[in-house]
């Protein structure tokens, strides 16, 4: 059984299907009683809000206040190697070696949050590309 991951986010912002990127900690939130409950997400990771509970608190950070949620977090879309790109694998991410910073694919050969190592599992495998300077990657969607 898949464990649910409930976490703290602001009331105006609180609806079932809103997606958000978790960026972190907030130095104001230090010493606020609640800070594990909103500090229990990857940075850089998108997630998605599945369900709203009834849980309200006040919050210094959001007027209105703060509901409990619970969300899962949104596979993100990357460019890998051609021969790492396998529905289920588990792979160790290394950003593409190259400076086409024009290529189509930039974004997602060298996505933002992701760094060299990081362990992802590919979800899906969504198409095979052409790389600008020759190399064989495809396009999966992971997390």
């Amino acid at each position: 059984m898949e464990m649910v991951l409930v976490t703290l986010i602001g009331e105006s912002q609180a609806k079932a299907g809103n997606r958000f990127y978790y960026l972190g900690p907030s130095l104001e939130c230090r010493e606020c009683r609640f800070k594990n409950v909103c500090f229990n997400l990857e940075v850089g990771r998108m997630y998605e809000i599945t369900e709203l509970r009834d849980v309200h608190h006040e919050c210094e950070m959001h007027e209105g206040g703060v509901r409990a949620v619970v969300v899962v977090k949104v596979p993100m879309r990357v460019c890998v190697e051609r021969k790492y790109a396998i529905d289920g694998s588990k792979i160790t991410f290394e950003h593409a070696k190259c400076s086409e910073v024009g290529c189509t694919n930039w974004s997602l050969c060298h996505p933002f949050f992701v760094k060299d190592g990081d362990k992802l599992s590919v979800v899906e495998i969504l198409d095979n590309t052409e790389c600008s300077v020759g190399e064989k990657r495809a396009i999966v969607r992971a997390e």
